[in-house]
C-alpha cells in the first residue's frame, strides 16, 4: 500500500528526506566559465543577525533585474537558468552564494575564456549594492584541453600572472590548477582541466573547488581576532602577574599586624582582580564565535580536499600541501589564542579564589580582635557593675537606717522606752547584709530565670 496520506507521515518526514538533496551541484560539461561570488552580509563582529533576510533581498533585486520570480523568504537554495547563464544560489548560516555558470560553444584559448565569465551578464547596479559583502569572488575555467601537464602548466603562468602554480591530479581524471591569489582584476582563478572525468564528475569537482576557496575564506575571518586578542592578553597577563607579586609580598608580611590601610589594600586588589574577569570574559565573548566558526570552516576545507583524492603532478605542490603550509598556521594561532583565553581566565579565577580566601582570613582576624575587644569591655562593664553595686548596698542601707531610725525616734516619742541611737547602731550590719543578699537573690534571678 503507498502511503499517500499526509497524515500518515511525521510533520519533518519530507522535509528531513529532502536535506540531503538540498543542495545538488551544477551540471557542467567542459568547456565553461564560472563566477562565484560568497557575500558576507553580517556586520565586522556580529554573531548574530539577519544574513537571510539581506541575502534573499539582494537575489530577489537580481531575479526583477531579469523578470524572474524569486524564492520564497525562507528558501536555502535557488537555481535558475536565465539563458545566457546559469545561476546556483544557496544561503549559509553567516553568507551566501552566487554561482553562475556560462557554457562555450568551442574550446577557448584559457586567456579568452576568463575575458568571457558570466559576470559580464550582470546588471552593474546589482554589482554596485555588494559594495562591502563580498568575501569570495573567483572565476573557473572548466577546460578540455589535451596534453602535457607541464605543456598546459606552461601556458598557465600568462593566465596567473606569473605567479606560482598549484596543481594536482583529482578524482583520477582532472588536473586543479591555481594560485590561490587574488588577481589584479579583482578575483581569484581556477582552471579545471577534464581529462577523463566521468559524467558529472565536472560538476562535483568545480563545487569542491569552489567549497575550498570559500571555506577557506571564511576560515580566515578568525585570524585578525586572534591578532587583535593578542596585545590585549599580553597587557592582561602582566597586570596579572604584577597583581600575584602584590598578593605574595601582602602574604609574606605579618599576617597578625593588622590595620584598616591592609584592609583597603586587599580591597582594591579585590576590585583589581574582578576588573580583569570582566575583561577577558568580554574579549572571550567577542571572539568564541569566530574562533569555534573558524575551526568549523578549517574542518570542512579538509574534509573537501580529502574528496577531491589528489596526487602530485612533479614540479608543483599540491592544494594540501598549500593548506598545510599557509591555512593551518592560522588556524593554529586562532586555537592558540583561544586556548589561551581560556587558560588566562582560569588562572585570574584560580587568583580570585585566592584573593577572596586572603579577604576571608583578614576579616576573621579583625572579626576575633573585635570579639576580644568586646570582651575586654564586657569585663569592664562588669567590674564596674560591681563597684556601682558595692556602692548601691550602701545608699539602700543608709536610707533604710535613716528611716529606722526616724521610726525609733517616734516610738521614743509616744512613750516607749527605746534608746533610737543605740538601735540605729545595731540595725546598720543588719540593714546592710540583708540588701546586699537581695540584691545577689534579685541578680540570680535575672540571670537564670
Amino acid at each position: 500500500m503507498a502511503i499517500v496520506y499526509s497524515k500518515l507521515n511525521h510533520a519533518l518526514r519530507v522535509p528531513l528526506a529532502a536535506e540531503v538533496h538540498s543542495r545538488p551541484y551544477l551540471r557542467l560539461d567542459a568547456p565553461e566559465s564560472l563566477t562565484h561570488l560568497a557575500v558576507y552580509a553580517r556586520d565586522q563582529g556580529q554573531s548574530g543577525g539577519n544574513n537571510a533576510v539581506v541575502q534573499h533581498a539582494l537575489l530577489s533585486s537580481l531575479c526583477a533585474h531579469f523578470g524572474v520570480t524569486a524564492p520564497v523568504s525562507d528558501a536555502k537554495y535557488f537555481f535558475h537558468d536565465f539563458g545566457r547563464f546559469r545561476l546556483k544560489w544557496e544561503c549559509h548560516t553567516e553568507f551566501a552564494t552566487y554561482t553562475f555558470a556560462q557554457r562555450h560553444e568551442a574550446d577557448l584559448p584559457l586567456a579568452e575564456a576568463f575575458e568571457r565569465v558570466p559576470l559580464f551578464h550582470l546588471p552593474q547596479a546589482w554589482l554596485a549594492g555588494l559594495q562591502g559583502k563580498i568575501m569570495v569572488a573567483a572565476h573557473v575555467v572548466l577546460d578540455r584541453t589535451r596534453g602535457a601537464s607541464d605543456t598546459f602548466a606552461t601556458g598557465l603562468r600568462r593566465v596567473f600572472e606569473g605567479n606560482n602554480l598549484v596543481g594536482s591530479r583529482v578524482l583520477e581524471g582532472g588536473e586543479l590548477w591555481t594560485d590561490f591569489l587574488i588577481q589584479s582584476d579583482g578575483f581569484s582563478r581556477f582552471v579545471v582541466r577534464d581529462v577523463g572525468l566521468h559524467e558529472q564528475q565536472s560538476g562535483r569537482l568545480v563545487q569542491r573547488v569552489l567549497e575550498i576557496e570559500t571555506y577557506r575564506m571564511m576560515a580566515l575571518l578568525g585570524l585578525p581576532h586572534a591578532q587583535q586578542a593578542t596585545p590585549i592578553l599580553n597587557v592582561i597577563e602582566g597586570e596579572l602577574a604584577a597583581l600575584t607579586v602584590e598578593m605574595v609580598d601582602g602574604v609574606i608580611a605579618d599576617a597578625h599586624a593588622l590595620s584598616a590601610a591592609d584592609t583597603d589594600r586587599e580591597q582594591a586588589l579585590l576590585n583589581t582582580i574582578t576588573g580583569l574577569a570582566a575583561r577577558i570574559e568580554k574579549l572571550a565573548l567577542d571572539n568564541s564565535y569566530r574562533f569555534s566558526a573558524s575551526q568549523a570552516y578549517f574542518r570542512l576545507v579538509d574534509a573537501r580536499i580529502d574528496e577531491l583524492r589528489e596526487t602530485r603532478i612533479e614540479g608543483f605542490p599540491t592544494v594540501v600541501e598549500f593548506m598545510d603550509r599557509r591555512l593551518t598556521p592560522a588556524m593554529n594561532t586562532c586555537a592558540s589564542i583561544a586556548r589561551r583565553q581560556e587558560a588566562l581566565a582560569e588562572r585570574i579565577a584560580h587568583t580570585n579564589d585566592l584573593l577572596r580566601t586572603r579577604v576571608g582570613i583578614v576579616q576573621e582576624q579583625q572579626n576575633r580582635q573585635i570579639l576580644q575587644s568586646m570582651n575586654a569591655r564586657a569585663a569592664q562593664q562588669l567590674r564596674l557593675q560591681q563597684a556601682v553595686e558595692g556602692l548601691s548596698v550602701a545608699a539602700i542601707s543608709y536610707y533604710m537606717v535613716g528611716l529606722f531610725g526616724y521610726a525609733g525616734k517616734a516610738a521614743k516619742a509616744v512613750g516607749w522606752p527605746i534608746n533610737p541611737d543605740l538601735a540605729t547602731g545595731v540595725l546598720v550590719p543588719v540593714v546592710a547584709a540583708g540588701v546586699w543578699l537581695g540584691l545577689r537573690r534579685m541578680h540570680k534571678q535575672i540571670h537564670n530565670p
